[in-house]
């Protein structure tokens, strides 16, 4: 392991979790600091991680950007904290502490393979933080980065939505790395949740990358589809099955009012989770099911006992 550490923040916050958590990536890089004290540490986050943290996290958040304690790429940036990421391990030649392969960067950053350059870590209960050294793992996008020289090769959006019609109109895809808006707005998102209830099929684009899923936009409307709904085993990142701007067919799985976010998942691993639910829902509901006191029998055992004694006649 190289003596400068770049520590994929975004990565960290979310292993084992949908939404990303500051405590954890704090609880991280302390181990970390512990097992390596004479290591340097540069922790690097998305430029969505303060939108997508806990709000009780933000205030700590905010300071913790304002001292330097962790570093965002600037607007704009190709592979959103991806790309800024990896050039700050080169510049340095550190090494990068994160659970990603960064397939789509293979073909520019080759010593990601060399030996001591790429460390995963997981909490393991009981025991905390555990780090270990790692190598990529290859796929098609690896493949395909390879292939480009290194260049960044997305597929074309307009040959993909071709193959089949439209429930709905698809956006251009932004730009990689461009800063994708993750709220929607509320007469688009009641209007979805209206025309496509759970369970309904669309298309979506895929618009970019998070270390736990991926964002798709369909219209107007923002989607998400989370990893454990994209295959199974779940995979370690979205950029293993989608390429940005690609058009996919994906299920309605569910919508958060709250957050007025929509849940998407691949079609038939949305039916497998509905699946299981009915199951588990059936079965508690016949663990649960209160047994019914016997009317009948009750009744005449208690006029029984209270029936009057008759007097006997003169």
């Amino acid at each position: 392991m190289k003596n400068h550490v770049i520590v994929d923040g975004s990565n960290m916050a979310t292993e084992g979790r949908t939404q990303p958590s500051l405590a954890q990536l704090s609880e991280a890089v302390a181990s970390l600091m512990k097992e390596f004290p004479s290591v340097i540490v540069t922790v690097v986050v998305d430029a969505t991680f303060g939108h997508r943290i806990n709000k009780k996290e933000q205030a700590e958040f905010d300071g913790a950007i304002n001292n330097n304690e962790l570093v965002a790429p600037p607007a704009g940036a190709i592979g959103r904290g991806d790309a800024f990421v990896l050039s700050i391990a080169h510049k340095v030649n550190g090494t990068i502490l994160s659970n990603d392969s960064y397939q789509e960067f293979h073909g520019k950053y080759k010593w990601l393979f060399d030996e001591g350059r790429l460390l995963g870590g997981k909490p393991v209960p009981n025991v905390g933080w555990v780090f270990v050294e790692r190598l990529p793992v290859r796929g098609p996008t690896s493949r395909r980065a390879m292939n480009s020289g290194g260049r960044i090769v997305e597929k074309n959006p307009q040959k993909s939505s071709a193959a089949s019609s439209k429930p709905m109109p698809v956006p251009k895809a932004p730009p990689p790395g461009a800063r994708v808006r993750d709220t929607n707005d509320v007469m688009p998102f009641l209007t979805f949740v209206e025309k496509y209830p759970v369970g309904s099929t669309i298309k979506a684009r895929v618009d970019a990358y998070t270390s736990h899923g991926a964002n798709l936009s369909m219209g107007e409307v923002l989607g998400y589809i989370p990893l454990r709904l994209i295959s199974n085993p779940a995979p370690r990142s979205a950029r293993d099955h989608f390429k940005i701007g690609e058009v996919i067919t994906v299920v309605v799985a569910g919508f958060n009012a709250g957050r007025r976010s929509v849940e998407l998942g691949m079609i038939n691993m949305v039916a497998k989770s509905t699946a299981k639910k009915k199951t588990a829902a059936k079965s508690t509901a016949k663990k649960t099911s209160p047994v019914k006191p016997k009317k009948k029998t009750a009744a005449k055992s208690t006029a029984k006992k209270t029936s009057p004694v008759k007097p006997k006649k003169k």
